[in-house]
Parts: C-alpha cells; structure tokens; sequence
C-alpha cells in the first residue's frame, strides 16, 4: 500500500482550527493506514501554529493542545514520520520548480511538499490548497479531500 502524504493546509485543519477542520477529520478517520509525513511537514505545521498564536488566532492554551494532540497521533502511530534525504528531496524540488513554477505560481513548501511525497513513493496526496492541488496532481499524484 502507497502512502497518503499531506501538505500543511491540510494537517493544519486536523489539527489547528479552519473551515476545512470538519472535512479533514472525516476524510482521516477513513483511511486504513497512517498518514505519512516527512520532517518538513513537522517543521511548517509547527510554525504555523505559532504564527497562528503570533497573529493572535488562538490563545497560547489552545496552541499547546493542537501540538499536544499532533504528538499523541505521532507516538500512537496514527502519524508516520519518515526520513527522507533532503538531497534527493531538493534535488525533486528543483525538478518540480522548473516544469511549473513559471506557469503555476508555486511556492516553494509546497513544492518541497509534493517533492517529498514523490520521494516516500506515495500514492495519494491531502490538501486544501487549490494551487498545491493541481501541482500534486501534475506530478500523477492522487489528489483529496
């Protein structure tokens, strides 16, 4: 079985608050199997909410207990966390940049996003954003919610 990879729009609805959170969390309690991150993903998740917290989004409270849950799905395997090298991850990444940036407007986590996906061999990729959508699925990825 492929792995089901994310963008950070999408752990950030299942985790953080937005109005894709009820979407996010029907779409994972379906899946049979872990979703798989890579550090990235750990990485911009965790920014993201403290720039939420920055912005004054959420209180400080509420920050910690997004993070604690985003740990507890981690350490009951709900969440995979796999390596990955950074290298090849780049090395696609540049790839990726160079056959669609000009003509899509992609940012750069997000390709690195996709380019990790295409680099832990998976399968289907989760996200809300329209743009990270097309780019994913430009690169034959399977695209939810």
């Amino acid at each position: 079985m492929k792995p089901v990879c994310c963008d950070t729009s999408f752990l950030f609805a299942l985790y953080g608050s937005d109005l894709h959170t009820a979407k996010a969390l029907a779409y994972v309690r379906k899946l049979t199997q872990p979703l798989t991150l890579s550090i990235l993903n750990e990485f911009e998740l965790e920014n993201a909410l403290r720039f939420a917290g920055w912005r004054k989004l959420f209180p400080a409270a509420q920050i910690a207990r997004f993070q604690a849950a985003f740990e507890l799905d981690r350490k009951s395997g709900r969440l995979v966390v796999v390596p990955c090298n950074l290298a090849r991850v780049f090395n696609e990444a540049r790839r990726i940049s160079s056959a669609y940036t000009l003509a899509g407007g992609h940012r750069s986590f997000d390709i690195l996003h996709v380019a990790a996906a295409l680099e832990c061999g998976a399968g289907e990729f989760l996200s809300f954003d329209a743009n990270q959508r097309k780019l994913a699925q430009g690169e034959g990825l399977k695209v939810n919610p």
